[in-house]
């Protein structure tokens, strides 16, 4: 991904000021504060909470599309604030899936009621570590605004009531595949997602780091896209 995201902004006419790894991060805190616009940040989820609050504080805006750390994300968006910067984070940057997230509260709604068993599963490449996806864990989220008789999600093969089960694929090196089905014994109803490759992602990363400059506050992909409701 920071390769795809590097080419990206070259290809916009951005600059990159600095490119930080595990193989150099203590370059981190040497870098110029004149020179650093917006950071983008993709890491891992042990490395993503300690990379976002030295990039705060050092005043820079943040665009985080890490996933498997959000028990921190309260703590992020109070050092924000304190720090009167701006954070942008998403668990998915494809224009596509955002707009599938919404399909998916949508459809949510409509089967509140009805005799049908929801499921998810999600397939990516053997490299992710976390599991399930923050993809899987905002549709999850999604399923439970549009239906509030539904309490959270479990790991397949775990099973609870009013629960959604979501079970976790990791073969080869697939970008990202996200099905939401409803289940009963007359029929079945499937809404997906399937990336492509990386670029949708990368791309959408760029674009937010471009919409983010300048602003103060907490965002996500709704504030990007102008989705309402």
């Amino acid at each position: 991904m920071g390769r795809e995201i590097e080419r990206i902004a070259l290809e916009r006419g951005h600059e990159i000021a600095g490119r930080i790894d595990v193989s150099n991060r203590q370059e981190l805190a040497a870098l110029s504060n004149e020179k650093v616009d917006v950071a983008i940040e993709f890491s891992t989820p042990e490395a993503a909470v300690d990379n976002i609050k030295k990039c705060l504080e050092k005043g820079w805006p943040v665009v985080s599309g890490t996933t498997g750390w959000l028990g921190h994300k309260k703590e992020i968006e109070t050092l924000c604030r304190q720090h009167e910067g701006a954070f942008f984070y998403s668990s998915n940057y494809s224009i596509g899936v955002n707009l599938f997230f919404r399909l998916n509260i949508y459809l949510a709604k409509l089967m509140k009621g009805q005799p049908y068993d929801v499921d998810m599963t999600e397939i990516h490449h053997i490299h992710k570590k976390d599991a399930p996806s923050g993809t899987a864990i905002t549709l999850a989220e999604g399923l439970q605004a549009g239906n509030r008789d539904l309490e959270g999600w479990t790991l397949a093969p775990e099973k609870r009531e009013r629960y959604v089960p979501i079970s976790s694929e990791r073969t080869g090196e697939v970008p990202g595949t996200h099905i939401v089905r409803y289940s009963s014994p007359i029929d079945m109803i499937e809404i997906s997602h399937t990336a492509h490759g990386r670029q949708g992602f990368a791309l959408g990363a760029v674009v937010a780091a471009e919409w983010l400059k300048g602003r103060k506050g907490i965002f996500g992909m709704d504030d990007l896209l102008n989705l309402e409701g």
